[in-house]
C-alpha cells in the first residue's frame, strides 16, 4: 500500500512534502483536502488529524501530521541514499537542519499565515508596515545563514531548503525579497532551477498567488 498524503497544493507545508517525495523518488498517493470548503473539519478527517491541518501522512496504520515531521519520516524510512543526503546522520548536521526547520515552523510560516489571515479574513487591501517588517526581519535571518554556505544547512541540499523555500517563495508573493538580500535571492534562484521545485512548488505557489491577489483586489475595491 503506498503512502497517502492529504494535501492542498496552495499550502506551502503540503508542497514541501510533495517536493520531498519527488526528490526521494517515492511513489505516493495524494488526496485533496479543500481548506476553503472546510473539508479539514469533516469528522473522518478530524478522526485522523485533530489539528485539522494539511499535510497529513497515512502509511498503513501510521498517521502523522506536520510537514516537518513528515519529511523527516519520509527521508528516514524511505529515502535510501538520497534520504541520507537530505537528512544526514551526523548529529551536528542534523541539528542544524532541525534548527532551520524549527525556524520555518516558528517564524517563517507563522508570519506568512498572519498575512494570509489579514487578507482573506480581515479585508486587508495591503500588507501593513508591521507585518512587512516582520517578514524582512525573517529574510535577514536567512541571509545571515546563507553567507557561510550555498544551502541553509551546509554545502548540499537538505530538508531544510525544501521546507523553507516553499514558505519563502510564498512570502515573496506578498513581501517581495529586496535586492539587498543577495544571498537569499541567489538561494531561491538556484532552487527554482531544480525539477522538484518546478513540478511540486510552482503550481501550488501560483494557486496561492491567485488566491491572495483575488482578495487584495476585492478588498481594495
Amino acid at each position: 500500500m503506498p503512502v497517502i498524503i492529504y494535501k492542498m497544493n496552495a499550502s506551502p507545508p503540503a508542497r514541501a512534502v510533495l517536493a520531498t517525495a519527488e526528490v526521494l523518488g517515492l511513489e505516493i498517493e495524494t488526496r485533496e483536502v479543500s481548506i476553503p470548503n472546510k473539508e479539514q473539519f469533516k469528522p473522518e478527517y478530524l478522526e485522523k488529524n485533530p489539528l485539522h491541518t494539511v499535510p497529513l501522512l497515512e502509511d498503513g496504520n501510521f498517521i502523522l501530521a506536520d510537514s516537518h515531521a513528515i519529511i523527516i519520516y519520509l527521508a528516514s524510512k524511505y529515502g535510501g541514499d538520497k534520504g541520507a543526503s537530505l537528512y544526514p546522520s551526523d548529529i551536528q548536521q542534523r541539528s542544524i537542519i532541525h534548527q532551520r526547520l524549527f525556524l520555518d515552523a516558528s517564524i517563517l510560516f507563522p508570519r506568512l499565515i498572519a498575512i494570509i489571515k489579514a487578507i482573506a479574513y480581515e479585508n486587508a487591501a495591503s500588507v501593513d508596515e508591521k507585518k512587512t517588517a516582520d517578514v524582512e526581519e525573517a529574510y535577514g535571518f536567512l541571509e545571515k545563514y546563507l553567507e557561510s554556505s550555498p544551502f541553509l544547512a551546509g554545502e548540499q541540499l537538505t530538508l531544510a531548503d525544501i521546507s523553507c523555500v516553499t514558505t519563502v517563495s510564498s512570502l515573496n508573493v506578498v513581501v517581495p525579497i529586496d535586492a539587498k538580500f543577495i544571498k537569499l535571492q541567489e538561494w531561491v534562484n538556484n532552487l527554482k532551477s531544480q525539477s522538484w521545485y518546478v513540478n511540486k512548488n510552482e503550481p501550488g505557489l501560483n494557486d496561492l498567488g491567485g488566491f491572495l491577489n483575488f482578495f487584495l483586489k476585492k478588498n481594495a475595491a
